[in-house]
């Protein structure tokens, strides 16, 4: 069907678009441009117009939607439905490729006339595609949702930290954070405050800390409850990352950058009131809503590029999930019965979570259930991986991310629809902070592929300066496969002829003891000491400094353990050693009770005291 302008004497007051009352895919779609267009254009079947506009034959009205304009023209096929979006001011893009582009019109009009010959075939993908209802999709629930699941994630952050900060970063812990910013502050001038950001330079005491870690967990149930959302919001997103700088190397992981990144875009993405109220949503931005569906697609698309990228032949020959689940930094019971599944099952695993990660993410911009089948593929991937293993709050907060691809119709028909919009962040605001992240979220992604590309100075600069700020980052876990798990078992000494393990918490041990779930608690120190092992303590600056606090007896180290040998007073000499875990299998299991079983290596450490004996 050709497009067509034509006079057809005097038009009416205001655009009308004429279509095919007998078409169930005209009437569906007819309701879709309305709700676009608002009152710029007005709608009417042929049925009832055909007879003020002699002039168009009926068989036009029957192959096509016919666009009159006031000044008494007529527009037929694709133009007719491009014209009527641009007369709202929506798709003007779309207008301008038709006018300007060569060949973009004729393919336009014969993919109409395709659409407009094949109506049944038409309406019985766009149900297949958007269901019944193909309205623009709205994600005022998806937003309070979203908000209030972001809330947990901090709280759960918060509290976590905030029962291990006097171990990790406190006065007496293992890396104070005082001492970190003391060095600093003789190391570096007035940038420091730019490299280092963190409102712990007015403070960086163990008290101060605690305070950090109290009013983050206070600011996130107000979240949660919708109070005042973006002061909230900027709040939390500034005392997390006062941490996570001062953190060093016990806050380095890719879920503390990710909460900062979401914490970021979420300022934007939350409405400019004093409530945010599910009782009574409100549509967010459409801006902001793509920040957000940018940040998934990164999280997740990059998840699965990188492990093909690294170049590890277990990834590309799909056999990594074979030794994963014993291999990963703290395993879980469960972990155990995975490992101990057949080779074609965990070789179909690795192939469906490929296409889970590789594909779905390019779903968010699909049609509604194409979305909403892409959002539960991906929801489905991060239960199951957190239901073998422990990664503190990072499967949470993915799936707090995932609930954006959800739109209006997923949630229960009781709950309140979106009534009017709510304040938005002023698009001379917003537009500028949207196409930086756009922008260092590209970077972030081509790394992800491995690819050198020598960017312009000035975007290289902007990502410098953007660095300290850890909001817009690389992701994807396990690059390569550890095909192997080295573990350090530390033990200490009174009389360096008997030595006494320390147990930890979480990270295995003894072999008799059954791997555990940690919930939504990130055990900063036990996922340290996994990486420990990959490498030698020259390359872990806190291995050291560690091991003289158990020498020294510091409770607050101590109480990051499960179990301390030495109750009665300190060992004299404490020392790493090197074992290769492995899972048993079930026979194994059956007859001896063990979960692990172990062989030495050799020697992590040397033995190390406080002072060196007398005589030597």
């Amino acid at each position: 069907m050709s497009s067509q302008d034509a006079s057809s004497g005097a038009g009416p007051s205001r655009p009308l678009l004429v279509y095919d009352g007998g078409c169930n895919f005209c009437r569906r779609w007819i309701e879709r441009w309305r709700a676009r267009t608002g009152t710029a254009v007005d709608y009417e079947p042929y049925q009832e117009a055909a007879r003020r506009y002699p002039a168009i034959a009926e068989e036009t009205f029957k192959r096509s939607v016919v666009l009159f304009l006031p000044d008494g023209t007529t527009v037929t096929g694709a133009r007719a439905v491009l014209a009527t979006l641009n007369l709202a001011g929506k798709g003007r893009w779309s207008m301008a490729l038709y006018e300007r582009v060569p060949g973009f019109a004729p393919a336009a009009e014969m993919a109409y006339g395709f659409i407009a010959r094949n109506r049944y075939a038409a309406s019985r993908v766009t149900r297949l595609l958007w269901g019944s209802d193909v309205m623009p999709p709205s994600f005022a629930i998806a937003r309070c949702v979203f908000l209030r699941l972001l809330g947990l994630v901090y709280l759960t952050a918060f509290l976590s930290l905030w029962s291990q900060v006097d171990g990790l970063i406190g006065s007496d812990g293992i890396l104070p954070a005082s001492s970190y910013l003391e060095a600093i502050r003789n190391e570096f001038g007035p940038e420091r405050y730019w490299h280092f950001p963190t409102l712990a330079w007015f403070g960086a005491s163990d008290t101060a800390l605690h305070v950090l870690c109290g009013a983050g967990a206070v600011l996130s149930i107000l979240l949660m409850f919708g109070i005042l959302p973006v002061p909230v919001l900027v709040m939390l997103w500034a005392c997390y990352l006062s941490l996570t700088t001062v953190g060093q190397h016990f806050l380095r992981f890719q879920w503390d950058n990710l909460l900062l990144e979401s914490g970021l875009i979420s300022i934007f993405l939350a409405p400019l009131a004093r409530r945010c109220r599910l009782a009574c949503p409100a549509p967010p931005a459409r801006l902001a809503l793509l920040l957000g569906w940018w940040l998934v697609f990164r999280l997740m698309f990059s998840s699965g590029v990188v492990k093909l990228s690294g170049g590890d032949p277990t990834w590309w020959n799909l056999t990594a999930l074979d030794v994963h689940y014993e291999t990963q930094p703290i395993p879980t019971w469960s972990a155990w019965y995975a490992h101990n599944l057949p080779h074609w099952f965990h070789r179909m695993s690795a192939g469906i979570m490929f296409a889970v990660e590789l594909l779905a993410p390019f779903m968010i911009l699909a049609p509604r259930r194409l979305r909403h089948f892409g959002a539960a593929a991906l929801f489905a991937l991060q239960i199951a991986i957190a239901a073998t293993g422990n990664y503190g709050f990072f499967n949470l907060l993915s799936c707090a991310l995932l609930v954006l691809m959800l739109d209006d119709t997923v949630w229960p028909a009781a709950w309140p629809r979106a009534t009017r919009p709510a304040a938005r962040w002023p698009s001379l605001a917003l537009a500028p902070v949207a196409a930086l992240i756009f922008l260092l979220g590209a970077v972030n992604l081509v790394g992800a592929f491995r690819v050198r590309i020598d960017w312009p100075a000035p975007v290289a600069a902007i990502a410098r300066a953007a660095a300290p700020l850890r909001s817009v980052n690389w992701y994807g876990l396990f690059s390569n496969m550890t095909t192997s798990r080295p573990e350090i078992i530390v033990e200490g000494s009174q009389d360096g002829t008997t030595w006494e393990p320390y147990a930890f918490r979480w990270k295995p041990g003894a072999t008799r003891r059954a791997p555990s779930f940690t919930g939504p608690h990130m055990p900063r120190l036990d996922w340290q000491m996994w990486f420990a092992a990959l490498g030698d303590p020259r390359s872990q600056p806190w291995i050291l400094p560690f091991m003289q606090r158990l020498l020294e007896g510091s409770p607050e180290v101590l109480a990051l353990l499960e179990e301390n040998p030495f109750a009665g007073r300190p060992p004299r000499f404490v020392r790493c050693i090197l074992y290769d875990y492995r899972f048993t299998d079930a026979a194994t299991r059956r007859a001896t009770g063990d979960w692990w079983r172990r062989e030495r290596v050799r020697d992590y450490t040397p033995v190390l005291s406080l002072k060196a004996p007398e005589g030597g």
